[in-house]
């Protein structure tokens, strides 16, 4: 039985709360949080606290906050309470250098509030200053998805960054489309089934080979009837950009 005291109140920590609250593996001995209005999710299920006073000693401490939070939360913690450990992507292990045992856990996927993702397919990243909590952390995380990877701050920052592209980025094109379709009368969610086919198909091919539309295949007629037809000035400018990003690929620039 791994012991776990989750420090925050967001989505990310609700998300990590529900699979290890559930899972026979793990208990969840307390949540933290700044307020109790924050706490109320978690109050009846587990202790709860904004007292970092009263913090219960557990196995692994998860900090689910904010990035620019980490380092200040970390000065909070009492130096008894063990392997304490981020939840932040683009935040290095050293953001926790004034605690001896320091820690990652790092799921990569996008949170957000009222969706709960199954975990079980979400891969969580790891890292640790020394070697035996690494393996408790992977442990801990192997008890809740089934792709668990030991990746440096270093690498993950890499990973983070290309995260960016393929769902931030990605997001705002999604909102782009919706936006042109409103603008038309027209309704967004006919787009929806290319959009899940799109995600759908990186999960078969390399996406090089995925890639359709007509800057990869060099219609010249095409694009330049979808610059006249786009109203916004920033929106041309990143047409134009996204076509010969995949022009340079493919062929000559728009």
């Amino acid at each position: 039985m791994i012991t776990v005291t989750i420090v925050g109140t967001g989505n990310v920590a609700q998300v990590l709360f529900q699979a290890l609250n559930a899972n026979k593996e793990v208990e969840v001995r307390q949540v933290v949080g700044r307020s109790r209005e924050k706490l109320a999710p978690f109050d009846g299920q587990v202790p709860v606290t904004t007292n970092y006073q009263e913090l219960i000693s557990a196995d692994v401490h998860i900090l689910a906050v904010s990035d620019n939070a980490i380092a200040t939360v970390a000065k909070n913690m009492p130096p008894e309470a063990g392997l304490v450990v981020h939840t932040s992507g683009a935040t290095p292990l050293s953001a926790l250098e004034n605690l001896d045992r320091s820690g990652v856990f790092y799921p990569l996927q996008t949170f957000t509030k009222g969706i709960l993702p199954d975990l079980g397919i979400i891969p969580i990243c790891v890292e640790a200053r020394y070697g035996e909590d690494e393996a408790l952390l992977l442990s801990l995380a192997s008890t809740i998805s089934g792709t668990v990877r030991k990746v440096t701050s270093a690498e993950r920052k890499i990973l983070h960054l290309c995260a960016v592209f393929v769902n931030n980025f990605t997001n705002y094109m999604y909102i782009i489309g919706t936006d042109i379709c409103e603008a038309h009368g027209l309704d967004a969610a006919l787009l929806q089934p290319l959009i899940q086919e799109t995600a759908r198909k990186t999960g078969l091919m390399d996406p090089k080979w995925a890639q359709t539309g007509p800057a990869r295949r060099g219609d010249q007629q095409t694009m330049h009837a979808h610059l006249d037809l786009l109203q916004k000035e920033e929106h041309k400018q990143l047409y134009i950009i996204m076509s010969n990003a995949i022009k340079k690929h493919y062929g000559e620039k728009l």
